[in-house]
């Protein structure tokens, strides 16, 4: 059976941070990946010392576009599109202000433009975001709210009638939310084990995430953590090879922690707890 997963990203680097893992294990299953990103991410700052240069600052978004291709290559994606609107910053910022800004985009501009997309590579299962009140960017927000109006908007065929065929997401996911329990259980080994950990200031913060009220499907990424790593690291700007996000070793995540946490957002083919694939369900 053809499968087709598309995710649905705010920035170049969410793609890499958020469900890397489970992309790069579809993709070498023979899914086919499209990668949808918003913005160019030139709101951004250069996060890794080492890419703090001149030359880099001021061609941000040409960087971060080439950083995106190569993490997208190393996850196996098929297909990578770019929406091409501005990075909108953090509110009461003059990004946020500026016109070409995603959030400031007339919402059903976006959705047609994501109709168009849908129906031409007609997923079975899509990746957008939660609410994110964890983190809440004005870009991660409005592709929140587009992911779930694509859902709904692309298989109905009373809107963009011109624009292709209607087609129906059967599933909506939000990749990769981390649970209470994804944390708890890794800061808890690596306390156990070194006496350190870096998610030491995330237990003060964390909401439950995993808690009622959440459906939460967990993907088995065995094999394809230092993968989704790799990709992580493609985004030099963003990633200091130094820093948090590589302090746990991998083969620790694929002893304790073995997989990738999504959130159910919406479905036409049900959704059980147990479930251990994004396309379970869909025939």
């Amino acid at each position: 059976m053809s499968r087709t997963l598309l995710a649905f990203h705010a920035h170049p680097d969410d793609e890499s941070s958020k469900g890397a893992g489970t992309v790069s294990r579809y993709a070498s299953e023979g899914v086919r990946c499209v990668l949808v990103t918003a913005t160019g991410g030139e709101a951004g700052d250069v996060l890794n010392p080492a890419m703090d240069r001149p030359e880099i600052v001021s061609n941000l978004k040409a960087t971060r576009e080439a950083e995106l291709a190569l993490a997208a290559e190393i996850q196996g994606y098929d297909e990578v599109i770019l929406l091409g609107y501005r990075d909108s910053g953090m509110p009461d910022s003059d990004d946020n202000a500026d016109p070409r800004a995603f959030c400031n985009q007339d919402r059903d501009d976006v959705l047609e433009t994501l109709v168009t997309i849908v129906r031409r590579v007609k997923p079975d299962v899509m990746l957008g975001y939660d609410a994110h009140e964890f983190y809440p960017h004005p870009d991660h927000l409005r592709v929140h709210e587009m992911s779930a109006l694509v859902f709904d908007a692309a298989g109905d065929p009373s809107r963009f009638p011109n624009v292709g065929e209607p087609w129906q997401i059967k599933k909506l996911y939000a990749p990769m939310i981390f649970t209470k329990t994804r944390i708890t259980t890794i800061h808890e080994a690596m306390i156990e084990r070194t006496g350190s950990s870096p998610y030491e200031r995330w237990m003060s913060m964390m909401d439950e995430r995993a808690g009622p009220g959440r459906d939460v499907s967990r993907i088995n990424v065995k094999g394809f953590v230092e993968q989704s790593r790799d990709a992580l690291r493609a985004h030099r700007t963003q990633i200091d090879p130094a820093g948090h996000w590589f302090q746990v070793p991998t083969e620790l995540i694929e002893e304790i922690y073995p997989w990738e946490d999504f959130e159910m957002l919406e479905s036409r083919v049900g959704w059980s707890s147990d479930e251990e694939d994004l396309f379970d369900g869909i025939e």
